[in-house]
């Protein structure tokens, strides 16, 4: 159990989930003792019926700063290699619980986004910025490569020459360059952001949640795969779907063929309406 329960918290409004880092005295850095609440939070909260979509924020100035380098690097090593493993499996435990969790995640990036905060961003599955965020992968100006999954995230997320640069100068970039680089989807002025990111969680409040954890783990698990595979996997994965959700695709057919109250293209189907049988 994390020793001090406030380095992290939530709140449920309005069928959004929203989680901070709430060590704003240290830009929310990432220490043993947040990650550790972080892991708690997403397992408190994960098939609670009061939400629909988890935004991950920042408190005060920044998202996370990444790693404590005194907490999680120098302490935790100054108690030896066992420290420092049970370290990593509670950081990147919770960030890979968050890359296949139930419900859809957002980013929403504030502030200062650094090295180690890349782990949980490309765990969300969207990812908003403010134009005046700042983003650097920092490890190169003290000496040590981007690890902890971090270089992984830039060449999954960038093209290569902007990957390479990012990594080997360590210089900032905002959150209009990071969006053009790719790191999130947009970016809007910081004003905007919250009002941004509630109207995209509202979008995706009136989807199929079956269908929406369907297609986030599609994503992610068909990237490194064959198309042939790729094909074979998705085939499955829509008849698991269908098996545990078939009144919600017949409902959405109905509606189109049958009824012809909405277009596939053009909105969402009607879920308080559902077929049985």
């Amino acid at each position: 159990m994390a020793d001090d329960p406030n380095v992290a918290t939530y709140r449920i409004e309005n069928g959004i989930a929203w989680v901070s880092f709430n060590r704003p005295d240290k830009r929310n850095c990432m220490s043993p003792n947040l990650n550790r609440r972080m892991g708690e939070i997403l397992d408190e909260i994960e098939h609670r019926d009061d939400f629909g979509v988890l935004v991950l924020k920042g408190e005060g100035s920044a998202w996370s700063a990444g790693m404590d380098l005194k907490e999680y690097f120098r302490d935790t090593e100054a108690l030896g290699l066992g420290a420092t493993r049970k370290a990593q499996r509670e950081s990147y435990g919770w960030w890979r619980r968050l890359r296949w969790y139930q419900k859809p995640t957002i980013a929403m990036v504030n502030g200062w986004c650094f090295g180690g905060g890349y782990g949980p961003l490309y765990a969300c599955d969207l990812a908003i910025a403010a134009d005046e965020a700042q983003f650097a992968l920092s490890e190169i100006n003290w000496g040590i490569l981007p690890g902890g999954g971090a270089t992984k995230v830039v060449v999954d997320l960038m093209p290569m020459r902007d990957a390479m640069y990012h990594a080997m100068t360590g210089e900032l970039i905002d959150g209009k360059k990071a969006a053009e680089w790719r790191l999130v989807n947009e970016s809007v002025p910081l004003a905007d952001l919250e009002t941004r990111v509630t109207q995209l969680a509202n979008v995706l409040l009136e989807k199929n949640p079956v269908a929406l954890k369907a297609t986030k783990d599609a994503i992610r698990r068909v990237k490194e795969m064959t198309y042939d595979n790729a094909e074979d996997y998705l085939v499955r994965a829509q008849e698991a779907a269908n098996s545990y959700d078939n009144d919600g695709r017949k409902e959405g057919i109905k509606q189109f063929i049958d009824d012809k109250t909405y277009k596939p293209g053009l909105g969402v189907y009607d879920r308080t309406k559902q077929v049985k049988g």
